[in-house]
């Protein structure tokens, strides 16, 4: 497993959040991600490689194999999302590369065909964050490849445990990241929360753009 050692701050807050709530006691877990799952299905090209970034406790990597991924990877700022995630998958967990780190500070060691996001991006506030998340992506990303980046909407929650967000619409998005990637399709999605609220998301598609 790999350990990026910065970020003790923000690290430690999101330990502190699964260990005091579970996986299941945050606001933003889904048993199942269906909305994920439609769009990684919907992907043109064959099933090789994916990461999901700020993955955490989600159960993406899981369905990720069932779907047939070769290299299914998990990245994350907390250990303590991480190591739950490996309970809940028991003995399929050695099948997955978990990376705890921050995602704009690693250095990736392989690319991939699939980068998942939906959990991550909204809480780089900072600009700086935003730029060194892209230059992640670039990096990352297969040239035939294909982003799928979640956050809340732009009527979606300001806040989320604690901290401020940054808002998007599919076309901010993509604005955001900026020309080397264009946007694909976006979705809105109404997230109902593990007690019964609703946040409002919005799924954006991208490729490289040509």
């Amino acid at each position: 497993m790999a350990v990026n050692p910065s970020d003790p701050v923000h690290r430690r807050h999101w330990d502190e959040a699964y260990f005091q709530k579970g996986e299941a006691g945050v606001s933003w877990f889904e048993e199942t991600p269906t909305v994920s799952l439609d769009l990684i299905t919907a992907l043109p090209g064959p099933k090789e490689s994916l990461i999901d970034v700020g993955g955490g406790a989600s159960r993406l990597a899981a369905h990720a194999l069932r779907l047939g991924f070769g290299h299914v990877a998990v990245l994350d700022l907390s250990g303590e999302a991480i190591a739950r995630s490996q309970h809940a998958m028991g003995s399929e967990a050695g099948r997955v590369e978990w990376i705890v780190a921050n995602v704009t500070t690693w250095k990736p060691q392989r690319r991939y065909g699939v980068w998942h996001d939906r959990a991550a991006f909204h809480f780089l506030t900072d600009k700086a964050d935003r730029a060194a998340y892209v230059e992640t992506l670039d990096a990352v990303l297969s040239d035939t490849g294909h982003a799928i980046i979640a956050t809340f909407a732009l009527d979606g929650p300001e806040r989320c445990s604690g901290l401020p967000v940054q808002r998007y619409s599919p076309e901010t998005l993509a604005e955001t990241l900026g020309s080397r990637f264009m946007l694909v399709s976006g979705v809105r999605h109404e997230h109902q929360t593990p007690w019964g609220s609703t946040q409002a998301f919005q799924f954006s598609v991208l490729a490289r753009a040509a």
